[in-house]
């Protein structure tokens, strides 16, 4: 018997367990945590191509969460606070911010005909207060943003004295509100004007606006000599406002409360109305011209 002879025999005289142990061993790929590799069958594992290709999907990015788009609907006065509100909260999410201005009133009105909007920003209390009562709102989203002030205002110098006279005087024409019933910057002039006994001496010469916006526009363009604005409207950053005014008492009406709510549930409302309750966006609501509450 030669060598190989022997060889091959002693091979065969050892047990079929022990062989069957040696080839399993041999062909046994690594373990796919050693590998990197998620566990596959053994043809997969086998195949250089095949893990490549996993390899690749493994590694290939995940698409990027689609950005939402939020429908906010504004009272006319806060519209340019709401502007910067929203580049600042754009600047820092994915989300983007659409703006549609208007009155109060009419932005109700939309909401209760099933206007698509998602958040709800008015001038004041009132109409949040009732559509939470309508069950129209996310629960637990509302809260005050903003306190509003009235200010009478004329582009012309020393028309308005500091203590609001020229009310009783004949030296204008024309005074500009908003609509009482649609805009409470409104509803505040009517109490001012109630409240000095004024309200039925000058109705003939009142032009009203839709809102606080086109009130503020009649003023400004010289349809009406002097009117009652929003003090916001004269403090906003970056536009200076020549002229003459008086700040009327807070007594003489009701706080302009201005208060929002969500009224569709998404992560990006809710993410829209915790940065309007940050301290950035109190501090820049400051700035044009508003008060905001001590405690949110």
């Amino acid at each position: 018997m030669d060598h190989k002879t022997g060889l091959f025999q002693t091979s065969l005289r050892q047990p079929i367990a022990a062989r069957v142990s040696i080839t399993e061993t041999a062909r046994a790929p690594l373990p796919p945590a050693e590998r990197g590799l998620p566990e596959v069958t053994n043809w997969a594992a086998r195949s250089p191509r095949i893990r490549a290709v996993l390899l690749l999907l493994a590694l290939w990015p995940v698409p990027a969460v689609e950005a939402d788009e939020l429908r906010v609907a504004v009272a006319s006065n806060f519209r340019p606070a709401m502007t910067a509100l929203a580049a600042r909260f754009e600047e820092s999410s994915q989300h983007q911010i659409v703006v549609i201005h208007g009155s109060t009133g009419k932005h109700y009105a939309q909401i209760v005909n099933g206007a698509p909007f998602d958040a709800f920003f008015a001038a004041d209390a009132a109409r949040p207060l009732r559509l939470e009562a309508e069950q129209r709102i996310v629960t637990g989203s509302l809260f005050t943003y903003a306190i509003g002030k009235l200010v009478l205002w004329s582009p012309r110098e020393r028309l308005v004295d500091p203590d609001g006279q020229v009310l009783q005087t004949d030296s204008f024409n024309h005074l500009a509100i908003a609509n009482p019933e649609l805009a409470p910057y409104g509803t505040a002039a009517r109490q001012v004007l109630q409240a000095l006994g004024l309200w039925e001496h000058l109705s003939a010469r009142l032009v009203r606006g839709e809102n606080i916006g086109q009130a503020f526009q009649f003023v400004a363009t010289g349809n009406a000599e002097l009117g009652f604005v929003a003090r916001a409207q004269l403090a906003a950053p970056g536009h200076a406002f020549e002229g003459s005014s008086w700040q009327p008492p807070q007594s003489l009406y009701d706080p302009i409360e201005q208060q929002a709510v969500l009224l569709q549930d998404s992560p990006a409302g809710r993410a829209f109305i915790g940065f309007v309750q940050s301290e950035q966006a109190r501090a820049l609501i400051r700035t044009y011209g508003y008060d905001v509450p001590d405690v949110q």
